[in-house]
């Protein structure tokens, strides 16, 4: 026998082992519970056995049998090896049932006596295995789990098949994994019955393998190594896994511009093949893999005059795919090319990027082969390579200036100026640009212990704090050291007083003082002729003086908007661009809100700027919810939270506006998780600020969600912590109504009164008009509470017109529903269509599922579920419990599918297996359950 112990004890399903797999999981455990069988392929190393040994310890407990068998290459040749894996350890418990010629055949196949084969027992062999399975059938389910299918013995593959075509309704389900690199599957569905499923396992995304790095224990590496990892892995997650030990085990980087170095467990896997090519065809590989975008123009201008061949035959062994349309030379697999620079000598790698510095049409191309080819400091190789990183920057692609002045600064000697440290800053400056916080922060450490200037040494400490992000706390030492360094340095302190501003603001939770030290800065940087740093200090002075609801927010906005503008400040994310907008956005004019940030986000990208990119793409986002586009703002809202946390950056910002964006057109649970995740963020990094924002998210979910007095807690916390701030003007987070409305259903009125009155004096001072038509729906439901219905309707009427042409889609709606329930209170008809069709156009499907559980008449009868209901589900197993008790509550399948993360197919089958276990008929007979009475 040769069955591996980890199928004998499958392991139990740790989600850390899917990451990535989750949809097909679901997919495939579908499958199962429908009876089916699943095929599992995809190439070396993407998690087929991972996601095969998962499904295997979910579901062998509802079969009666398991047979495993996991094939190896070795031992393909050995003919039945697979048949006696599966059955050797249950034929004796069929033999006696099985006719004495079967059993003869089957004996001596999985015995090796009497010298069995497929051409003298053929017939004889494969009735025998269809009547061990339908003998094992016939006391229970039969799971047949196998991996590796592709290294089954063709004997044994034969047999399968043929059992597995016949097997008709007997419940027998197989589950098997195949390595395909490629190649089609089809013909190993041959040994699956024929409505088996085939899944496909893809690469992870980048985001993926840094979580699955970042599970295994491999938390140490920045950023922009994780993507170098899923570049060179290809998406593969043991390949990625193999790339971070490596790195880990190996604490020196690859130098700026190389390839991660691949470790032997991984060069095994493609060395074999290229042991096969001939010197020269290496050699023009070699020069492949150190190009950027090899083509076969680029390889004959680098001096390979038989290119063609070459790469042919490298194609012919599977090195490369070269493209049949185009002139392009791409490796099958990235790990082949980073393998293939790993393998060779240091001499051939310089000559093969001497090659390319010549070659290459690119001028940054050139410069970053010229300094790879290049040993040692030299002043001419340095001014190439940083008038190429200027390049770079000038193109929006700050990511390669910053690899690109790290060269520099490595080539650039000692003794001239700029300097290599200089030049080291400003490739950290670059990677902040681009997103990289970890390598610019870990470049200005490395700086600071060399430097002594005061204008470098503060340079490399606004790195420092610029790295932190919203952790500003972390770095609280810092300040006191470049407040040390800047001196009198008007302009140095301009920069040192800025970012105190922010720690006012993030840390003290303090909005006075973050102003004062705005003012201070915009002052100093004036003195200085700064206007960079003169004009990120007016535009953070505006944007407090706006929150506070102070009178000189007008004034100041305009300041930080005078010519002359920087570039590069103006579309900045706490630029005078960034201010203007959210004047826009609070002053309802969501029109030109949109027009502004949409060219801010346009002019990030072009830009390269990571940071802004995350942050403008977010405000995009929140426009289109304040206009009632639900379906385009969660869109957009998940596209930031993905890039925001593939980056580091902005994640608490950009999870809780997707939690707003759930809530309006997405999934309320989501909207909940992502509430709470912003806020505990937000809790450890010690800002008060985005803790208050999040926390306004949470109690909007919660509202949303039907959990009134959780929302009221949520949204008290908020209020305190406002009041705390110095935020005045309601229109920063609109979380008034909110309240008042969860307060109004908790029969708090008065507090919902004084909540609106006191509200409503800010938003008049500062013409809300949004803010207040809002307001005016929430005072309509506390008079309806008190019985003043037709002052009530009136007020919800005029708010729901004004909200109209405003432009607030939502909150339209939001009225009109508050309309309607209100009028079913009054005698005659009533109707929600009107909602409904606004909910619709707003895509608010979360709202939209509101309106129809209201147009659904009441129970007659109380809706606790009494213990005759609660005996009768004793013997479910629970996860038909839990859909039968969600059934008893009146909730829909897809309703089920959605708050149990199942699909509705599952949702289907459980209830026709809760139906056969409890003998009734429908979800009729369930209901009649829960209200206590026998079904007939």
């Amino acid at each position: 026998m040769t069955v591996r112990r980890d199928f004998k004890e499958p392991a139990r399903c740790r989600p850390d082992l899917l990451i990535g797999t989750e949809e097909l999981f679901t997919a495939a455990r579908e499958q199962l519970v429908r009876g089916g069988s699943v095929l599992l392929h995809g190439p070396a190393g993407i998690g087929k056995s991972t996601v095969l040994r998962s499904l295997a310890a979910e579901y062998s407990g509802t079969a009666g049998t398991v047979l495993r068998c996991s094939a190896t290459e070795s031992e393909s040749h050995l003919p039945f090896l697979a048949l006696a894996d599966l059955l050797g350890l249950v034929v004796d418990e069929v033999a006696g049932r099985l006719p004495a010629a079967q059993r003869t055949a089957l004996e001596s196949a999985l015995t090796g006596r009497g010298e069995s084969t497929l051409q003298r027992d053929g017939l004889a062999l494969r009735l025998a295995v269809l009547s061990v399975l339908r003998a094992l059938a016939a006391e229970g389910p039969v799971l047949i789990v196998a991996d590796d299918l592709q290294w089954l013995d063709p004997a044994s593959a034969e047999l399968l098949g043929f059992a597995a075509r016949r097997l008709g309704d007997t419940p027998v389900q197989l589950l098997c994994a195949v390595r395909t690199d490629g190649q089609e599957y089809d013909r190993h569905l041959r040994a699956l019955p024929p409505d088996s499923l085939a899944v496909r396992l893809n690469p992870l995304s980048r985001t993926q393998v840094s979580e699955l790095l970042s599970r295994r224990g491999y938390t140490g590496l920045p950023r922009s190594t994780v993507r170098d990892i899923h570049r060179t892995s290809g998406g593969n997650p043991l390949f990625a896994l193999e790339l971070g030990r490596a790195l880990t085990e190996n604490p020196a980087r690859p130098r700026p511009g190389e390839p991660l170095p691949v470790p032997t467990s991984l060069r095994a896997l493609v060395l074999n093949r290229l042991e096969m090519l001939s010197d020269e065809a290496r050699r023009t590989l070699l020069v492949a893999s150190a190009g950027a975008r090899p083509t076969l123009a680029l390889l004959h201008s680098a001096g390979r005059d038989n290119a063609e061949a070459e790469t042919a035959q490298a194609a012919a062994l599977g090195l490369l795919a070269t493209e049949p349309e185009g002139p392009a030379v791409r490796f099958a697999h990235p790990l082949i090319s980073a393998a293939l620079y790993a393998e060779a000598p240091a001499q051939e790698r310089r000559a093969a990027h001497a090659a390319l510095s010549t070659a290459a049409s690119d001028p940054i191309e050139r410069a970053r082969h010229l300094a790879l080819a290049t040993t040692g400091t030299d002043p001419e190789v340095a001014a190439q390579l940083a008038e190429a990183a200027t390049q770079a920057r000038d193109r929006g692609a700050p990511s390669v200036a910053a690899s690109l002045g790290l060269l520099a600064a490595r080539h650039t000697p000692a003794d001239t100026v700029p300097g290599p440290d200089e030049r080291r800053l400003q490739a950290a400056e670059d990677a902040i640009t681009a997103g990289e916080v970890e390598l610019a922060r870990d470049i200005a450490r490395e700086v600071l212990t060399r430097v002594t200037v005061p204008a470098d040494r503060v340079r490399a400490w606004m790195v420092v704090i610029e790295s932190a992000g919203q952790a500003l706390g972390d770095v609280d030492a810092v300040f006191p050291q470049a407040l040390a360094d800047a001196g009198d340095d008007p302009r140095l302190l301009a920069l040192v007083h800025y970012q105190l501003a922010w720690r006012g603001l993030v840390v003290q939770g303090d909005f006075a003082e973050g102003r004062e030290q705005a003012a201070h800065a915009a002052q100093l940087a004036a003195r200085a002729g700064d206007r960079s740093t003169e004009l990120l200090a007016l535009a953070f002075q505006a944007q407090t003086e706006t929150l506070m609801g102070h009178p000189d927010a007008p004034a100041t906005i305009n300041r930080a908007l005078t010519e002359p503008q920087d570039p590069q400040v103006a579309c900045h994310h706490n630029g005078p661009g960034l201010t203007r907008f959210r004047w826009l956005l609070m002053s309802d004019q969501l029109a030109e809100a949109r027009t502004t940030v949409t060219a801010l986000l346009r002019e990030v990208r072009r830009r390269g700027m990571v940071e802004s990119e995350v942050h403008f793409l977010r405000l995009v986002a929140e426009t289109e919810l304040r206009s009632g586009h639900c379906g385009r703002a969660l869109d957009l809202a998940r596209e930031s939270l993905r890039l925001a946390r593939d980056s580091g950056i902005g994640e608490v910002a950009s999870a809780l506006l997707t939690s707003f964006a759930e809530a309006a057109g997405g999934d309320v649970d989501r909207a909940l998780a992502l509430a709470r995740e912003a806020a505990d963020h937000a809790e450890v990094d010690g800002d008060q600020m985005y803790v208050s924002r999040a926390l306004a998210a949470l109690g909007h979910a919660q509202l949303v969600a039907g959990d009134a007095p959780g929302a009221v807690r949520s949204l008290r916390r908020v209020r305190e912590l406002e009041l705390g701030l110095g935020i005045t003007d309601p229109a920063r987070g609109r979380w008034h109504g909110d309240l008042a409305e969860a307060l109004v259903a908790t029969g708090e009125l008065a507090e919902a009164q004084d909540l609106v009155t006191v509200t409503r004096e800010h938003a008049l001072r500062l013409r809300r008009e949004g803010v207040l038509a809002v307001l005016d729906r929430a005072e309509a439901l506390v008079r309806a509470a008190r019985g003043q219905h037709e002052a009530a309707l009136g007020q919800l009427t005029s708010a729901q017109d004004r909200l109209a042409k405003l432009g607030y889609g939502l909150e339209e709606a939001r009225a009109a529903f508050a309309l309607a329930t209100l009028r079913t209170r009054r005698p005659g008809p009533t109707s929600y269509d009107e909602a409904a069709r606004l909910f619709r156009r707003c895509r608010a499907l979360p709202w939209l599922r509101q309106v129809e559980a209201a147009t659904v008449p009441p129970p007659a009868e109380p809706a606790a579920v009494p213990v005759l209901a609660l005996d009768a589900l004793d013997g479910l197993a629970a996860m038909e419990r839990q859909v039968a008790a969600l059934v008893m509550e009146g909730a829909t399948n897809r309703e089920i599918a959605g708050r149990l993360f199942i699909s509705v197919k599952t949702v289907e089958a459980t209830l026709t297996r809760v139906y056969r276990k409890l003998g009734i008929r429908s979800r009729v007979d369930i209901v009649r359950l829960a209200a206590g009475r026998r079904t007939p």
